[in-house]
């Protein structure tokens, strides 16, 4: 649920794509194997909305165009809005030691977990959906939700939330057995720099 803005090309930023495309390119083969034998990613039974409201941080990702701009601290900010949606505020610290932010709305797609929602942001192209296909898919939460695995029907996305910028030895443990469960790899997962936890951005399966 971070689609930042890319406002100007940024030169680590190009390195940090060309990790992603090595990582991608060396999983590519293993992912899709996996996902052509597999049902779409399962949500959590049940989703308690205003529990999971609040301020998140991303300690992880699947790399992707949108987020490159972003060198470090990626939060998430989720609201209840006045039509009983949930609004949606990213921000992080650029490459250049500035701030990107862009706030959009999710809606809740399935009304029985609460799990699987759609999220839309202004003027971000590719997001038409008449249908209202979900594409932000909780797969996994934590103790008193201090941690959740987010995915889409397609796992071409994926992100790692935490209420703290960082997790214990245990915790990533849990996070990347839920990550398997959902039927993706850690390694296509590239940490997320945050001030007071992990400062690298590597592949989750080597930490």
């Amino acid at each position: 649920m971070n689609p930042f803005r890319t406002q100007r090309p940024a030169r680590r930023g190009g390195r940090l794509l060309a990790l992603a495309a090595a990582t991608v390119a060396a999983l590519a083969p293993a992912l899709t194997a996996g996902q052509a034998a597999a049902a779409g990613p399962a949500p959590v039974p049940a989703l308690d909305v205003t529990s999971y409201l609040g301020t998140w941080n991303q300690l992880a990702a699947v790399p992707a165009p949108f987020n490159l701009e972003c060198a470090r601290d990626t939060q998430a900010n989720y609201t209840l809005d006045p039509q009983g949606n949930v609004a949606v505020f990213n921000r992080c610290t650029t490459w250049d030691g500035g701030s990107n932010e862009i706030r959009g709305t999710a809606r809740i797609i399935d009304q029985v977990s609460k799990a699987q929602l759609r999220v839309e942001f202004p003027n971000v192209p590719f997001q038409e959906d008449p249908a209202g296909t979900p594409n932000y898919i909780v797969t996994a939460l934590g103790p008193d939700y201090s941690w959740a695995v987010v995915t889409d029907p397609s796992r071409l996305s994926g992100f790692v939330l935490s209420r703290t910028p960082a997790l214990d030895d245990a915790s990533w443990d849990q996070v990347r057995g839920a990550i398997e469960a959902a039927g993706q790899s850690p390694c296509v997962y590239l940490t997320s720099p945050t001030t007071g936890g992990i400062d690298t951005i590597a592949p989750l399966c080597t930490r």
